[in-house]
Formats: structure tokens, C-alpha cells, sequence
């Protein structure tokens, strides 16, 4: 009998429940939706701040430019080959988006 953790029932029950296929498309579903808005929100967040145009116009472009990247990060949770890679590929871009808001000073 092997007594190393790896071999315990548990953890073999524990990897039997998240090898199911749904868990997957779930966490997919998550990245596209939160993920995603989080990336519109914080991309839109920048380019207000950084557009060197009239701050109205620079929401504006922002706010569309937002909608586009919002499409596209559910595009990307899908299109990628694995659900860590969907969340990876847009919670990065959204932290860098926050990051150089904070860093233009769009804080205050």
C-alpha cells in the first residue's frame, strides 16, 4: 500500500470532480464575463486618462474602444486552448491597464 497523499482517495475523488468537462466551461464562462469587464473597465479608465484630447471625447473613445476589448476577451476565453490561459490572458491586460491608470495619476 503506498501511503503518499497523491495516492489517498481523496485526492482522487477531489481530481475525478474537477476533471469534469462543465467546470471547465464554467471558469471559461467567468473569465469571459468578469474578465471582461474588468478589461473594458480598467481600459477605459486609461485611455480617459491618457488620450491628449478634450476629456470628453477622450471617455467617449475610451468607452468604445472598451466595448471592442470586451468582445474580444470572450472571443479569447474560448478560443484558448486551456481555462487558465483564458483568465491569464485577460486578467494581465487588465492589471496592466489599472497599473498605468495609476500611474498617469487617474486616481485622484
Amino acid at each position: 500500500m503506498d501511503s503518499t497523499p497523491l495516492a489517498s482517495p481523496w485526492y482522487n475523488r477531489l481530481l475525478g470532480f474537477f476533471a469534469r468537462p462543465w467546470l471547465g466551461v464554467l471558469s471559461r464562462s467567468l473569465a469571459a464575463i468578469v474578465g471582461g469587464y474588468a478589461l473594458a473597465a480598467t481600459s477605459a479608465m486609461f485611455f480617459a486618462v491618457a488620450l491628449p484630447i478634450a476629456r470628453s471625447q477622450a471617455v467617449l473613445t475610451g468607452m468604445l474602444i472598451a466595448i471592442v476589448l470586451c468582445a474580444c476577451a470572450a472571443l479569447w476565453a474560448f478560443a484558448t486552448r486551456s481555462a487558465l490561459r483564458a483568465w491569464l490572458g485577460i486578467v494581465i491586460p487588465a492589471a496592466l491597464f489599472w497599473l498605468a491608470t495609476q500611474w498617469l495619476g487617474g486616481a485622484a
